[in-house]
């Protein structure tokens, strides 16, 4: 792929001192999307470690890498969005940049959500076999099921890196630090609805988890208040005609 084709799949990867995992990773990528027209973009969130070498040292070989980097760490979200709106592709799919999603699940939520009809805005992850900690999986499953009562965003698994959407839906959406957590509720909110699919899960084989229970649980406490209002606040136009 050269850079004037304009690629139907942009995969976004965000990392941050992801050494030793996001070269394999991109690899990964590339085989799982071997003939099809993409592009991959990992944004490196101001990596302390060689994380930005070792993906530069790939590109030579990896034709449909490009790499983005972030001067000063910005977090999760910023990392996704930057890597949106550099994307050239009508539909996006995220993958964390820990390798835990197999990148071979990839494509098929970009089939599901390219075959559905342009009111599917998201495909989303859902993690079936979870290979994460016990308090970890546990916290999950409260903070999923207090958010999903409270926003009604249909989906049980916000927390997995793995989905699809639409470029120009997500960038209609507010942005706020943590939002990759809340896509279902606010494309649900701009009128749109979601779909989700079973994915598999892996081990962390390097490096170590950014977040804590603890550390997620004050985040989202104002995260829910915030989508709440934000969701309170939503009128719809209903059909929009030109003339």
């Amino acid at each position: 792929m050269t850079a004037s084709d304009t690629p139907d799949i942009s995969v976004v990867v965000p990392v941050h001192d992801e050494a030793g995992a996001a070269g394999p990773l991109a690899r990964e990528i590339a085989a799982a999307f071997m003939g099809r027209s993409y592009e991959m973009i990992f944004v490196d969130d101001a990596s302390r470690d060689t994380t930005l070498a070792e993906l530069r040292a790939l590109m030579a070989e990896l034709p449909a890498l490009r790499v983005l980097s972030h001067a000063t760490n910005a977090g999760q979200s910023r990392a996704v969005r930057t890597g949106v709106l550099a994307a050239r592709g009508a539909i996006v799919v995220t993958l964390d940049g820990d390798g835990q999603n197999p990148p071979a699940e990839a494509p098929k939520l970009a089939d599901a959500l390219m075959a559905a009809p342009p009111n599917v805005a998201l495909v989303g992850g859902r993690r079936a076999k979870r290979q994460d900690t016990a308090a970890k999986r546990w916290a999950s499953r409260w903070a999923n099921g207090i958010r999903k009562r409270l926003l009604k965003d249909d989906a049980d698994d916000t927390g997995c890196g793995l989905k699809a959407f639409r470029r120009d839906v997500f960038l209609r959406l507010p942005y706020f630090d943590h939002v990759h957590r809340y896509l279902p509720a606010l494309t649900i909110r701009e009128g749109y609805e979601n779909r989700y699919l079973d994915v598999d899960h892996r081990h962390r084989e390097t490096g170590r988890s950014k977040y804590t229970n603890w550390g997620r649980l004050r985040a989202s406490l104002s995260d829910l208040m915030g989508v709440m209002w934000l969701k309170s606040r939503a009128r719809r136009p209903g059909a929009v005609t030109e003339f």
